[in-house]
């Protein structure tokens, strides 16, 4: 069995979906029953007794691109786990590329983490390049960075503490800093922080990292040794954009790319490329009247 859900524009909805339904079939892959849920309108359920789940994606992407998708073989329903990268993913920034601005480096800093995050960098090699050129920096600039640059994506809110509402644990899990993710998961709403130390001496920024690094591995073993927590039985979601996210949206039930790189994108069993966050939460079929304001 597969589940395909998505959200698109509504605009040609049918035609696209009676294409669609026509190239799963060259594929050897037929269409059971495709509808509208009814406790959410604008989510197409699209419902196939076997097949491929990524040529699947790649048939719906193709045809109903930009939209938000979800494609499971089991039925869905609300998780019991949910693990979130930060950057770019529940804030709309890169924080080690805004802190970088103000030590005169963003556009270097920024050229390297999006190497990075492509998946054509190692790392923790081009991490510990970036943290080195923030060495001198005060500490203060930190919270004076966090304060006029940092933002929750739209939905972020909303998104996990409907979750939190139904019984899920929410981890933030991110190759960035502490010094910004605390913050960012206390207003946010997420009840665990994994992440980078930035050591600090004399008030200053050393250009390096105090511990081990959060990296690929790390994240996924946060997902997996969370959801032992809960029970071999235990539902996993995670979100992410980058190719250090892949190892966990790979280990989760449904890995969730979040307006993403084309690795981390591949990677998933479906994107949000149209929505906000609260999209995710269409995905899982929780109907608005039960959303809570974050």
């Amino acid at each position: 069995m597969l589940i395909a859900r998505l959200i698109a524009d509504p605009v040609h909805l049918e035609t696209r979906l009676d294409r669609a339904t026509a190239a799963l079939e060259r594929e050897g892959m037929r269409v059971a029953v495709a509808q509208m849920l009814d406790f959410c309108s604008d989510v197409l359920e699209i419902g196939l007794p076997e097949g491929d789940a990524a040529a699947l994606r790649a048939i719906l992407d193709e045809h109903f691109t930009p939209a938000d998708l979800l494609v499971s073989a089991r039925e869905i329903a609300v998780p019991d786990l949910f693990v979130s990268d930060m950057d770019s993913t529940m804030i709309g920034q890169e924080c080690i590329d805004e802190l970088a601005d103000f030590a005169g480096f963003k556009d270097r800093v920024a050229a390297i983490t999006e190497r990075a995050m492509q998946g054509e960098l190692d790392f923790a090699s081009a991490l510990a390049e970036r943290v080195g050129l923030l060495a001198g920096l005060s500490e203060e600039t930190i919270t004076t960075c966090l304060t006029e640059r940092i933002r929750p994506m739209d939905g972020a809110r909303t998104l996990v503490a409907t979750l939190k509402a139904k019984g899920c644990r929410t981890v933030l899990v991110t190759g960035g800093f502490h010094h910004f993710a605390d913050p960012v998961a206390e207003d946010i709403g997420f009840e665990q922080v994994v992440g980078n130390r930035l050591a600090v001496a004399d008030g200053k920024l050393t250009g390096a990292l105090a511990g081990a690094i959060t990296d690929s591995s790390v994240k996924e073993r946060v997902l997996r040794e969370e959801a032992a927590k809960i029970g071999p039985d235990a539902i996993s979601l995670a979100a992410g954009d980058g190719a250090n996210d892949i190892p966990m949206l790979r280990a989760a039930t449904w890995g969730l790319a979040y307006r993403a790189k084309p690795k981390a994108r591949k990677a998933a069993d479906g994107w949000i490329d149209r929505g906000d966050l609260t999209a995710v939460l269409e995905l899982l079929g929780i109907p608005h009247e039960e959303w809570v304001s974050g």
